[in-house]
């Protein structure tokens, strides 16, 4: 199986998919666009994605990804000395750790992390893996299904573009990890990139979340095609995620802070046609983590939350702005997450809401959606 990315075309696909995905987070997909046509398209490159299956059972791989606020006003706090952080966290990694990688695995779904994967490959001249390490993009360390399965997520290299270089070779657990790596963003004012989570195929193959990225890019193409065809993308996206369209509105009141890393705020949309008369709102954490509709639960995490425009395009949590029309769109998270360790790390009151989780499909049957 797998996939071969061959034209613009194929990338964009890709990085829409893996937008829609990411929650109204995961990074900029023009950024993730700049990255890609620099590693692959403006040279004619190609990129192979794999199955997990098709590695050597005992070879390496690893994730790199960045981490950091999405914050609209965020910005370095010193002068960039490090052009290229990912390039420069590659060559730490090899040559300080020596681990020889066979592939790259995204660690989220997300139209600039994913994306950084990729072009981690490309530097590399190594496949990625079709599949993630969460089947969305998620805020903290935590909701990861490495740590979720407790694998240790070093030796990892943190790089940030104003010159930090940190090896972390252990942790006290997992809460410090995510720390280290979250205080790094802080510093720099924007992100830091980090390679993380060197493991063995052979116990890989267990813990991801499989053919993920195969799934981004058959979104992404269907999505393109019904644009082009003058089909309903907003359809498409529900019915290709398995979800639901449980809202459609005008956004009033979008309320953010920057805070400790993250981009943190209430989302109030006011609904239009037949959801008029109705208020939705959402609370972010980088990404749409809990949403209410007529402030009861409509969908709880792990489950899955995105807004898009009537064209099928993501939007971002760092873009959205009043008066924005927007669909949400609700789907499943991965059944791994929905599992009592699962939901330790991704459920509603590790987010600090008193509510047992309820899975998305019993939520929008209450509402009347389904």
């Amino acid at each position: 199986m797998g996939l071969n990315l061959r034209s613009k075309e194929d990338f964009e696909a890709l990085i829409l998919g893996a937008s829609i995905y990411a929650t109204g987070g995961g990074g900029d997909p023009e950024h993730g666009m700049y990255m890609l046509k620099e590693m692959f398209i403006d040279r004619g490159r190609e990129l192979s994605i794999l199955d997990i299956d098709e590695l050597d059972l005992d070879s390496y791989i690893a994730s790199p990804y960045d981490v950091g606020t999405i914050a609209p006003d965020a910005k370095l706090k010193k002068k960039a000395k490090i052009a290229n952080p990912v390039a420069k966290a590659l060559n730490t990694f090899r040559e300080r750790l020596g681990i020889d990688l066979q592939a790259f695995i995204p660690v989220e779904l997300g139209g600039s992390n994913t994306a950084v994967a990729l072009y981690a490959a490309g530097l590399a001249n190594i496949p990625a893996v079709d599949g993630d390490r969460v089947g969305r993009a998620a805020p903290e360390i935590h909701q990861d299904t490495a740590i979720l399965f407790n694998k240790s997520a070093v030796p990892a290299v943190a790089v940030t573009p104003t010159g930090n270089e940190v090896i972390v070779l252990s942790y006290a657990d997992v809460d410090d990890y995510e720390a280290i790596l979250r205080h790094l963003s802080v510093l720099a004012g924007t992100h830091v990139v980090v390679i993380d989570t060197p493991i063995k195929v052979s116990e890989a193959r267990d813990i991801i979340v499989r053919n993920s990225l195969s799934r981004c890019y058959s979104l992404g193409k269907k999505v393109l095609e019904a644009r082009a065809r003058g089909l309903d993308p907003v359809k498409i996206v529900a019915e290709e995620m398995n979800g639901w369209i449980v809202f459609k509105g005008i956004v009033k009141e979008w309320n953010w802070k920057n805070i400790g890393g993250f981009l943190v705020g209430d989302l109030i949309i006011e609904g239009i046609e037949e959801f008029r008369s109705s208020i939705l709102r959402s609370w972010v954490k980088n990404e749409h983590i809990m949403v209410w509709l007529n402030e009861e639960p409509l969908v709880m995490p792990p489950d899955l939350f995105t807004l898009i425009t009537k064209d099928g395009e993501p939007v971002l949590n760092s873009k959205i702005s009043i008066g924005m029309k927007v669909y949400g769109i609700a789907a499943p998270a991965p059944s791994i997450w929905r599992s009592e360790k699962g939901l330790e790390l991704f459920g509603p009151k590790h987010f600090g809401f008193d509510y047992s989780y309820t899975p998305v499909e019993k939520l929008v049957e209450k509402h009347g959606i389904a």
